[in-house]
């Protein structure tokens, strides 16, 4: 999906205190099934409240995943749901956005190499499962880094100096572990790529 980099190419949507939406860039009012058109082909957005012009992105994009899942068009699953609603207000929480943001951008980047895979024959049920098995065993990897005494368990118990990562830091910190973590399940989707 190509997104605009330029800042004049994004399209400033404002929001009034009636809800409607204005597509500024079309000078038209508009509906969240547009923004969710927007969002599909790539075209970036700002949604402004049009009296203050705070930026109520977030909320907006929010309330667009809101009521995908409300009408029937579900793509998350109950129980990524419930481990997400319990990252709020933890020590993860910091993490998170930017794990999603990769795992996303990887499966994003991935889904060429998938299209072709399908295409001889793979059962796209068999690949996604795989994917999502990998996700959320890295994804539980590295919160348990979070709980008391995980970073200690997970360091070696050989005497030696600590080792150090592939960014540097030691082998045995969250952030390596975590680097690792995405190391490895990047490997994996490429290899699931290349079947």
């Amino acid at each position: 999906m190509a997104k605009t980099t330029d800042p004049s190419d994004t399209v400033i949507i404002k929001k009034y205190a009636n809800r409607r939406l204005y597509d500024t860039s079309t000078s038209s009012y508009v509906t969240l099934e547009h923004l969710s058109d927007l969002v599909r082909r790539g075209v970036d957005f700002e949604v402004r409240d049009a009296k203050t012009g705070e930026d109520l992105t977030r909320q907006v994009l929010t309330q667009i995943i809101f009521e995908k899942e409300t009408k029937g068009e579900g793509a998350l699953p109950l129980d990524f749901l419930r481990k997400l609603i319990g990252f709020y207000g933890g020590g993860p929480q910091t993490l998170l956005p930017a794990w999603l943001e990769m795992s996303m951008n990887s499966f994003a980047e991935s889904q060429e190499r998938w299209s072709k895979t399908l295409s001889g024959g793979a059962s796209p049920f068999g690949l996604f499962e795989k994917q999502a098995q990998a996700n959320m065993q890295m994804f539980e990897s590295a919160m348990q880094m979070f709980k008391p005494g995980a970073a200690a368990a997970s360091r070696p118990d050989n005497g030696s100096s600590k080792k150090t990562g592939a960014a540097g830091g030691s082998a045995g910190d969250p952030l390596s572990l975590l680097q690792q973590q995405l190391a490895a399940m990047q490997a994996q989707i490429d290899a699931l790529g290349r079947k």
